[in-house]
């Protein structure tokens, strides 16, 4: 018998003896061990790219913490080590904006608003929203609440009045209730870019500065339009006392020094509020980076900086590190980070990088409670705008006759916060590794989010490290991700 047959035969005579010892014993082999169980995803991972190949979508990617070692770079995420709480992201809704928005009909209109207000799968859930008081240069004319005839003036407000943005008019006040029915907590700041003009050193508009016999007047105007959107039962948050004050060029404008606004605030406009009962913030400056000295001269103030909840920036010159800077002077007061537009001359990927980077994710490192972007939306030849007003504003979304919304970078910009990052939220540490930019985030849920903006030409992948464990994204370049888990 050769080598092969005796070891066949001798393998089937041990297979009859194990099948005999099974079933003398009636013990089943043990099954052979399957497949292990699929990962379960545990960080919801969403996605724009800068060549809008992706906008704005959940990705399919299983991401699972571990601990298999990899050579990736790591973005550390601590919630113990824990900054400012956050009031909201969001846009200046413009009285152009709801013109506009209101130009839609009835049912996409209440789409639209669904989908940037509310809480449903599709929506972005802006928080936060800026309006002007009485017209900003995104509105279609130049007005105030108390307008008169040239030569005439009014010390006693006696015609002060809303009737310009509700229906028939801008229909700001009507819009904003319907916000307010999908999202009743949403918080507004409100912020003039010109006082009546007969309160105005030039009479005019455009520039001028407020007259110091009329500082007692124009602080009960504020009084009056907070308690008259009360009245309609919208709530005002805050206010800026000037738009951009020093920006006078614009139609319209108001120039306001720092020492003006100081004293405006601790003789008249503070004690006013106090007066009336109003608990209405006072947020000062309202204007660019490249000045923290504006908002310190107020905050130095010892009388003034009671009255002073915090102060406002924009970024269309400075560092957004000057956030910081007045910060750190003044821990015990707010920032806020109020306007920052992108244009219709503006590359998609470009404009994506840099409001992620400066914007989003700049100011809330330096301690920013909002981020908003300028215009919620525009028409399709970038209007409406008043005369010397920007014609170069591209909104978050155009509106096209009653019915096409187009989305803009700015609703990208925006949304990889919103959606995520309600107000009560508190920004936690993480790293910031290479090109990898990032900002996070502890919710009042106890989840935590993460926003990271691969700033470089190149593809990335990295570890998102938490509590010693990490998952392993990959993130194409000029792109932005929000991860939550």
């Amino acid at each position: 018998m050769n080598r092969k047959l005796l070891l066949a035969s001798f393998l089937w005579f041990l297979n009859v003896q194990g099948g005999c010892s099974r079933s003398e014993n009636n013990t089943p082999d043990p099954d052979p061990p399957g497949p292990p169980p699929p990962a379960v995803n545990e960080v919801e991972f969403w996605l724009t790219r800068g060549d809008q190949s992706v906008l704005f979508q959940k990705q399919t990617t299983v991401l699972a913490f571990g601990t298999i070692t990899n050579s990736n770079p790591i973005i550390n995420v601590d919630s113990l080590q824990r900054y400012q709480s956050v009031d909201g992201f969001g846009y200046t809704l413009t009285g152009g904006s709801a013109e506009v928005i209101n130009g839609l009909n009835a049912a996409n209109r209440q789409a639209l608003l669904g989908e940037l207000f509310g809480n449903a799968a599709n929506s972005i859930s802006i928080s936060y929203l800026r309006i002007s008081i009485g017209a900003s240069d995104l509105s279609s004319s130049v007005y105030t609440y108390n307008d008169m005839p040239a030569g005439e003036t009014d010390p006693d407000l006696s015609n002060f009045s809303l009737d310009k943005e509700k229906a028939g008019g801008t229909g700001l006040i009507p819009l904003l209730k319907e916000i307010l029915a999908i999202n009743p907590d949403i918080k507004i700041l409100a912020t003039p870019w010109t006082p009546p003009v007969w309160m105005k050193s030039n009479g005019n508009s455009v520039g001028g500065q407020l007259k110091p016999e009329y500082y007692a007047n124009y602080a009960q105007y504020f009084v009056k339009y907070i308690q008259a959107m009360q009245a309609e039962g919208i709530r005002i948050d805050a206010i800026t006392p000037q738009n951009e004050p020093l920006h006078p060029g614009n139609n319209p404008s108001l120039e306001m020094t720092a020492v003006q606004q100081r004293d405006f605030i601790k003789l008249h406009l503070g004690p006013a509020f106090q007066s009336a009962g109003i608990t209405t913030k006072i947020i000062v400056y309202d204007h660019n980076c490249d000045k923290p000295e504006y908002p310190l001269t107020i905050l130095n103030d010892p009388a003034a900086k009671a009255f002073v909840d915090g102060s406002a920036f924009h970024l269309y010159a400075g560092n957004i590190e000057a956030l910081s800077a007045v910060h750190n002077q003044h821990p015990d007061k707010a920032v806020y980070f109020t306007e920052q537009y992108t244009s219709k001359d503006g590359e998609f990927k470009g404009d994506l990088q840099w409001h992620l980077r400066n914007i989003i994710i700049g100011s809330m490192r330096n301690w920013s409670r909002t981020a908003l972007e300028w215009n919620l939306a525009n028409n399709a030849t970038f209007g409406p705008h008043t005369p010397g007003g920007c014609d170069v504003c591209k909104g978050a979304i155009t509106i096209i006759g009653s019915s096409t919304v187009q989305k803009n970078v700015g609703y990208y910009i925006i949304a990889h916060a919103s959606k995520f990052v309600p107000a009560g939220s508190v920004r936690i540490a993480s790293d910031v590794v290479g090109t990898l930019r990032t900002v996070a985030f502890e919710r009042p849920d106890k989840k935590k989010v993460l926003i990271v903006l691969n700033d470089g030409d190149n593809t990335q992948a990295f570890n998102l490290k938490f509590k010693d464990e990490w998952v392993s994204p990959t993130l194409p370049p000029a792109s932005v991700a929000t991860f939550v888990w």
